[in-house]
């Protein structure tokens, strides 16, 4: 059999939504599952707090400042390799069953005369995958997403008639006089969707995602999985609706001393109306209640998904990718939706399974190790046989760890987020250009420099629930100080030099290859030329 990838993402799932990662309540056995058959990474973290700019992360394995889509919609340039375009030389099938939030650079395609329905313009415009079924789900009437066609066909063919069944069946429910409730209002998350599980997306692209591997036959395949849910509108069908009351939910984490001297970036997004809504318990209770009902959901297709593999006879030739894109503050900190850095946000579940016998010493163990959403492109393509490309791709495989053969994988994790779509900006009156967040993480201390403002801090060890930001405290100046040092030391790097490898360029600064050019500016005479040329080491000039 040849050699498979499974790559599942699910949209906003926090990393703490797990009952393999601790959650009291929730009961997630199939993914307990994975992580027992592999590793969990308990350290995981995303490039940015916002879906497109992450999972451009995800897909290049490069940092948000290097590839540069830096908010939902902004392209990922034409140009930028992608898992698919490192997979297809070695002869994989890199193909997508979801989300990817996916922009293409039109105007980059035109220039260079890539038409979108070609073969190749139409990979640039799917962010290096094969679109086996693409559904990104979210408004699905306007500029942030397109139509599944297939999926209201399906819907169709279940007797539903709706114009929009994604909207007014999947995502809507209704009321005892048969009045639609839109799941877009959070209010409605306690009520169940119209449809029926089994016509709900969840388990219709783990379905589609079945019928890709049926007809991949033989040939080595690497399928991205990406889910819509537990992402918003939370809204979940029966009887997953009601599974989960609040007795069972986690406590918010949350106190009165955020609010009363926060920083001026933190206040703003308190005052996002997202956030504010979450500040009401009655509406963040129905939302949590929902989402824990769309996480349990998620669990029972993955079990589903395992069976069939199993039934296939895939199992122990697949490696497994379980993760998401980042997580939900669901009222935590004040906070509604993701963006900023606490954990609830920028804090992810990752798990890899790595069917090798090389893997079995850490087969079911939790790492430690700081990992980031990039290492997760160098983990397939390692898995697959292929090169290291550290020029393009600037994570790190994670087989060596898995393999025993590494105990670090890096010093701290980095996490980008460009705010000035926001309204947030605007009210705090920064410009566009400084419009800038960066975590960087050391494993103890979180530092959050925000261009124009004073930096945040938080110390883990002491303040594990990160409720007491120490950037204005005069005591910390100094450790204030080495992490922006460190930060300042890591956006030095070589990033954007993807042409030529390292290697490349120490064969081609040598003396004798450039001689061998004909470069001979810098000899004095003939004789140390022709001695360059024959490998003799070139006299030191005077």
């Amino acid at each position: 059999m040849s050699k498979n990838v499974l790559f599942i993402m699910c949209d906003q799932l926090r990393w703490d939504y797990l009952s393999c990662a601790g959650h009291p309540t929730l009961e997630t056995p199939n993914i307990d599952g994975l992580a027992k058959r592999g590793v969990r990474f308990d350290r995981a973290y995303v490039q940015s707090t916002i879906c497109g700019p992450s999972r451009m992360s995800f897909y290049t394995g490069r940092y948000v400042s290097s590839h540069g889509s830096t908010w939902n919609g902004i392209p990922l340039k034409v140009g930028e390799m992608t898992l698919g375009d490192h997979l297809r030389p070695l002869g994989v099938r890199t193909a997508l069953c979801g989300k990817t939030h996916m922009a293409a650079d039109v105007e980059g395609m035109k220039r260079l005369g890539l038409a979108p329905d070609s073969r190749i313009g139409a990979l640039v415009s799917e962010c290096g995958f094969e679109p086996y079924e693409r559904d990104d789900g979210l408004h699905p009437n306007s500029k942030y997403g397109k139509r599944n066609k297939n999926y209201d066909a399906f819907m169709k063919e279940r007797g539903w008639e709706e114009e929009n069944p994604w909207d007014s069946v999947a995502n809507s429910g209704e009321d005892a006089d048969g009045n639609i409730l839109s799941g877009w209002f959070l209010d409605n998350s306690d009520i169940a969707a119209r449809a029926a599980d089994e016509e709900s997306e969840t388990p219709y692209i783990t379905r589609r995602a079945m019928d890709f591997i049926n007809e991949a036959g033989d040939s080595p395949w690497c399928l991205h999985l990406s889910y819509i849910k537990p992402h918003w509108p939370y809204i979940v069908p029966a009887p997953y609706h009601d599974m989960y009351p609040p007795e069972t939910h986690l406590p918010v984490v949350r106190s009165d001393q955020e609010q009363e001297n926060p920083h001026p970036v933190f206040g703003a997004f308190m005052n996002e109306r997202v956030s504010q809504a979450f500040a009401n318990d009655t509406t963040r209770t129905k939302v949590i209640g929902a989402y824990m009902g769309l996480i349990k959901q998620i669990d029972d297709q993955m079990g589903e998904l395992m069976s069939f593999l199993d039934s296939k006879g895939l199992t122990d030739d697949t490696l497994i990718v379980f993760t998401s894109d980042h997580g939900d503050y669901l009222g935590d900190h004040w906070m509604g939706e993701k963006e900023l850095f606490h954990d609830q946000s920028a804090r992810i579940p990752l798990i890899v399974v790595d069917p090798s016998k090389e893997a079995d010493q850490t087969r079911g163990t939790v790492s430690t190790a700081m990992v980031e959403a990039i290492d997760v492109v160098p983990t397939i393509l390692e898995f697959f046989g292929g090169q290291e490309v550290s020029h393009i791709i600037e994570g790190r495989s994670l087989l060596p760890l898995m393999h025993g053969k590494r105990e670090k994988v890096r010093n701290f994790v980095i996490s980008e987020y460009d705010y000035s779509f926001r309204q947030a900006r605007r009210r705090l009156g920064v410009e566009i250009s400084d419009a800038k967040l960066t975590m960087l993480f050391d494993g103890r201390w979180k530092y959050i420099f925000a261009e124009g403002f004073r930096p945040m801090l938080f110390d883990i060890d002491r303040d594990p629930l990160e409720l007491s930001d120490l950037g204005d405290n005069p005591d910390f100046a100094d450790e204030c100080d080495r992490l922006k040092t460190l930060l300042f030391q890591w956006t030095r790097r070589t990033s954007q030099r993807t042409t030529i490898s390292d290697a490349q360029v120490e064969i081609r600064g040598a003396d004798l290859n450039e001689a061998k050019a004909g470069i001979v500016i810098g000899f004095a005479t003939e004789e140390d030329y022709h001695a360059a040329l024959a490998g003799e080491r070139v006299r030191k000039q005077v």
